[in-house]
């Protein structure tokens, strides 16, 4: 199908997902409303199958293939929860799949989809080169390409998330939806719109890859010509044609957020909610906390669509959250290179509780005097004014130090 799904497209898709996918949660937050000034409900894709939203357009498409097409395997392109839902979809069908994925895929995604039983290619260094080096394979192999966004049934599969929304809040005043290719917000917008033309539905990308919004200005699927983004899992140089006709007709706007307030937000998750969610998982929320648009007094519903994060992404986004919040501190000090001067600067933390996370040495870097060692000391606090103990103490010692940010 090369055209946009019908709300009745979308109706049999719910039908085909019954039992396979998750009808998954959508809770109120306190904690976000509050700091918001929005009334926020949270849809949480992040507890699907797979971890994400992509098993419910993966597992419709292949479920529409003719079997004696599906005999010769199925390959789709991902940077990652693409490749889980098609996966799980194939496995769960008895259909073989090869899955194209960027060198750079967290390795737990990679990881995740070969244990779903998919044979996977790591190419490219995005979505995009991957998708290409999937399609060569689809014209030597005649597998059945399955397209990550640009397809009426993975579009449909996706709007069962707004068939969900709408029969689980009363009142929806706004639906904040990720956009990588755009297949979740073609499908939420088709159908929520159909059932209520006055819910608003607002698309968040990253400001390192945002190819819908400049589609959108300019009145065209546009290329971008290069992306720097965490968000990995929407990072895409280029809408799908499908895609950009639905946001086109029914998104009423779309923002972006930055990576550091998507990883703020992915960190405030995890620390206020409990939820563990992926930098390209959080936008929609991101967005709400960050106001990018106007919500105040308003029922909104995030989407977190994903919660399949790379650990090493994680580590630095709880190191940075506990440092904005002054739950952690580093400090860089220069001392003698004498037994005793760091003993005086560890009992000065002893004093307070401070606990000790990491101590390091340099003395070979042209900056530190000779005779002298720079010592950086990274520390948990258990709250701010502690910090401000610490410095009165080291200005008393006449010190040479820097609070390091």
């Amino acid at each position: 199908m090369s055209k946009l799904p019908e709300f009745s497209d979308i109706i049999r898709a719910q039908s085909r997902l019954k039992g396979i996918v998750k009808v998954t949660p959508l809770e109120h937050t306190k904690s976000f409303s509050a700091m918001s000034g929005a009334n926020v409900f949270m849809k949480l894709e992040n507890m699907q199958s797979t971890g994400s939203f992509k098993v419910r357009g993966a597992y419709n498409k292949i479920s529409c293939i003719d079997k004696k097409d599906l005999e010769r395997g199925v390959v789709c392109a991902s940077a990652g929860n693409h490749a889980q839902g098609v996966a799980y979809a194939a496995r769960s069908m008895g259909v073989k799949a090869t899955v194209f994925m960027p060198i750079f895929t967290p390795p737990l995604k990679v990881i995740a989809t070969r244990s779903y039983g998919a044979e996977v290619v790591l190419i490219g260094d995005n979505f995009d080169d991957a998708a290409a080096a999937a399609k060569e394979f689809q014209k030597e192999s005649q597998a059945v390409f399955i397209h990550a966004f640009d397809d009426s049934h993975i579009i449909a599969g996706q709007g069962t998330i707004g068939l969900e929304i709408f029969h689980q809040l009363e009142k929806i005043n706004d639906v904040l939806v990720p956009i990588g290719g755009g297949g979740m917000i073609a499908g939420i917008a088709i159908a929520l719109k159909e059932m209520n033309p006055d819910i608003r539905i607002i698309g968040v990308e990253a400001a390192g890859a945002p190819s819908m919004k400049l589609s959108m200005e300019k009145d065209s699927p546009q290329t971008l010509t290069s992306m720097q983004t965490i968000a990995d899992g929407i990072a895409v140089k280029t809408p799908g044609k499908l895609t950009f006709e639905a946001t086109k007709k029914y998104v009423d706007e779309i923002v972006t957020v930055d990576d550091t307030q998507i990883a703020h937000t992915a960190y405030l998750l995890l620390q206020r909610a409990k939820i563990l969610a992926e930098p390209s998982g959080v936008v929609a929320i991101a967005a709400v906390m960050h106001r990018k648009c106007n919500l105040e007094g308003r029922n909104v519903v995030p989407i977190i669509s994903g919660g399949n994060i790379n650990m090493g992404i994680l580590e630095q986004i709880l190191e940075k959250g506990m440092m904005e919040e002054g739950l952690r501190a580093r400090i860089a000090v220069l001392i003698p290179d004498m037994a005793g001067e760091l003993k005086s600067i560890v009992s000065i933390l002893e004093k307070i509780r401070a606990n000790i996370y990491d101590i390091a040495h340099e003395r070979s870097i042209t900056t530190v005097p000779v005779g002298y060692v720079l010592v950086t000391i990274t520390f948990n606090l258990q709250d701010t004014s502690q910090l401000d103990t610490i410095r009165k103490a080291l200005d008393g010692k006449m010190k040479k130090y820097e609070i390091l940010k």
